[in-house]
């Protein structure tokens, strides 16, 4: 193993990449999005205790969205706080349509990955 390989093995890998907010945004909402994708499709009224598991914590992340929108400290233009604002509110309504079984958890998920896509900057297909 030669000198720079062997610091590399030693130092340069082991590194930790600080994350933005908008990465770590963007993790939680694929790990969530992952976790409902999982039991997609799933028929009207039947849902698993997992799908209710990550809807539950689907739920907990929009309702901090909600919060952080409504902050005074947020810095979003109010066009963007009212229209995040507004998934956030579709979100919360619909999760529990899903939970009673009157709706499929597909919208949540893509909802969810049209915000991925907006924290990675590449444009929502029309």
């Amino acid at each position: 193993m030669s000198a720079v390989a062997h610091a590399l093995s030693n130092y340069g890998l082991n590194t930790k990449t600080l994350k933005t907010p908008r990465d770590i945004e963007y993790d939680v909402l694929a790990r969530i999005t992952g976790r409902i994708q999982a039991h997609l499709p799933h028929p009207l009224g039947r849902t698993s205790p997992q799908l209710v598991l990550a809807l539950h914590d689907n739920r907990r992340l929009w309702t901090v969205f909600a919060a952080d929108l409504a902050s005074a400290e947020n810095a979003f233009p109010n066009d963007l706080k009212a229209r995040m604002f507004y998934l956030a509110e579709f979100t919360l309504r619909h999760t529990s349509k899903v939970l009673a079984g009157e709706a499929t958890a597909d919208a949540l998920a893509e909802i969810n990955t049209a915000v991925m896509r907006g924290l990675r900057g590449q444009r929502v297909a029309s």
